[in-house]
């Protein structure tokens, strides 16, 4: 019995070897893979990370495959078609991510000055407005991310919730703030 504990703990201990080496020569050409499909360094380190993380949550599956990077790859590219798919559901569903220059731009071209005082606190105010709004999970992650500066994997360190669930509550936080702005210039 304890031969076979001992067996169990040296694949384990290979695997973990092989994943870790797996991770120091693939994760450059990861990275600048994603960033040619347009993520942000950000973004693509994340991603990176939550397939070796769930390659590592896998670890007993690792020793049963013959090429590490050529599998990691292939969950890789799976994690990229569904940001792919995402991307473009938000695109149909009319979202964007409205970088500052733009918001100034839109509000220009209906005929307000950005730097207009009362333009700005009425922005600020409906964007806390909608804020507050949020379901407090979501609200959260945006709290998190916008004001305290924290990526997905240092707010899933500190919550204990998985960086996609932490993702989705943030996509479905952006569309809901997304409404309440589109509301609000209508208005």
């Amino acid at each position: 019995m304890n031969t076979m504990s001992n067996e169990t703990a040296r694949a384990a201990e290979d695997s973990q070897k092989r994943l870790e080496a797996a991770y120091r020569s693939e994760k450059p050409r990861f990275i600048a893979r994603l960033r040619a499909t347009g993520r942000s360094l950000e973004e693509a380190e994340d991603l990176v990370h939550e397939v070796y993380a769930e390659t590592a949550a896998r670890l007993s599956l690792v020793s049963g495959i013959i090429n590490l990077p050529a599998w990691i790859n292939s969950l890789l590219t799976r994690r990229i078609i569904d940001a792919w798919r995402r991307d473009k559901a938000r695109a149909a569903a009319g979202e964007s991510n409205l970088a500052e220059e733009t918001l100034a731009e839109i509000i220009s071209d209906i005929g307000l000055d950005p730097q207009d005082a009362f333009v700005r606190d009425s922005l600020a105010e409906a964007l806390n407005d909608a804020l507050r709004a949020l379901p407090m999970n979501q609200r959260q992650v945006v709290e998190a991310q916008v004001f305290g500066g924290q990526t997905f994997r240092e707010i899933a360190k500190a919550t204990g919730e998985s960086i996609d669930t932490l993702m989705a509550r943030k996509r479905y936080a952006i569309k809901n703030l997304s409404r309440a702005l589109r509301h609000w210039i209508e208005e």
